[in-house]
């Protein structure tokens, strides 16, 4: 008998905010597979985020801009009924939300067929906000670096340098939370910048490449076991490299972030 898948209850919403309220870290990775989504869950791992990072890692292109709503909804599904505990979220890709009744839409497919807790868009898109959690989808925003937007921006580039976009990404946070989402993930911001976001906002907020006052924390699954194509980001760290396995890789870290041993100053801008 497997005693954990036994015992094990999917957090909810109110468990994520109520890790924030009591000060503990909030672990998340990207997972795209049954296999990986199981290992996840059973190393503790809070947070399962299927990400649209899948169009690069798992897909081989440049960019998730490729990325369809038939991929994530295929790779939410096998994810979601592998795990027990976790909490999942899954992204809305490129061009899936471009107005509220076709985010209604998408979204509806991603929380029925493909089985997510949550799902994710990028940009202060405040009216799809409001619309989704009128219909009773929980959303999870996503501020900073936004890899949706890489060729309006020119590249992958950290965000909310000078004090004019800090100002911005500011007042974009406390307004999608009172639009109604109830997480947000900040990508790729200066960490005193997502210090102050997170110190500010009553939701759980998750960052990679966002410094450690980030109430969670949350890498593409790929590059923290060092098997990305391409180079590791800065913000990453090789978890594998001083690790008996995968499974050991995970818990390390999952405790180098509960422990708040992760990220460390080398990861943040």
């Amino acid at each position: 008998m497997n005693l954990y898948a036994e015992s094990a209850k999917t957090l909810t919403i109110p468990d994520l905010k109520a890790m924030k309220q009591r000060g503990e870290k909030i672990s998340c990775l990207t997972a795209y597979d049954a296999s990986f989504s199981t290992v996840l869950d059973q190393a503790g791992i809070d947070m399962i985020l299927v990400g649209d990072s899948l169009g690069m890692v798992v897909q081989g292109h440049h960019s998730t801009l490729p990325v369809t709503v038939d991929d994530m909804v295929y790779h939410s599904r096998i994810v979601a009924a592998a795990r027990k505990r976790a909490f999942v979220v899954t992204d809305l890709p490129f061009a899936s939300y471009a107005t509220p009744e076709q985010a209604l839409h998408n979204a509806a497919r991603l929380t029925q067929a493909g089985a997510a807790q949550m799902v994710k868009l990028e940009g202060p898109k405040l009216e799809i906000i409001s619309f989704l959690v009128a219909q009773g989808i929980p959303v999870c925003g996503h501020l900073g670096l936004l890899p949706q937007s890489v060729n309006r921006a020119g590249g992958y580039k950290v965000q909310g340098r000078d004090a004019g976009q800090a100002q911005q990404l500011l007042a974009d946070a406390l307004a999608i939370q009172q639009a109604g989402a109830d997480c947000l993930v900040l990508e790729c911001i200066p960490a005193a910048l997502a210090a102050q976001i997170t110190q500010q906002l009553s939701i759980p907020v998750i960052g990679i490449g966002a410094g450690a006052a980030c109430d969670g924390q949350v890498l593409v699954l790929y590059d923290m076991l060092n098997i990305s194509i391409g180079n590791r980001p800065r913000f990453s760290k090789n978890f594998i490299e001083t690790a008996a396995g995968i499974d050991a890789a995970v818990r390390s870290y999952h405790q180098a972030v509960k422990s708040q041993q992760f990220p460390g100053p080398e990861h943040c801008y």
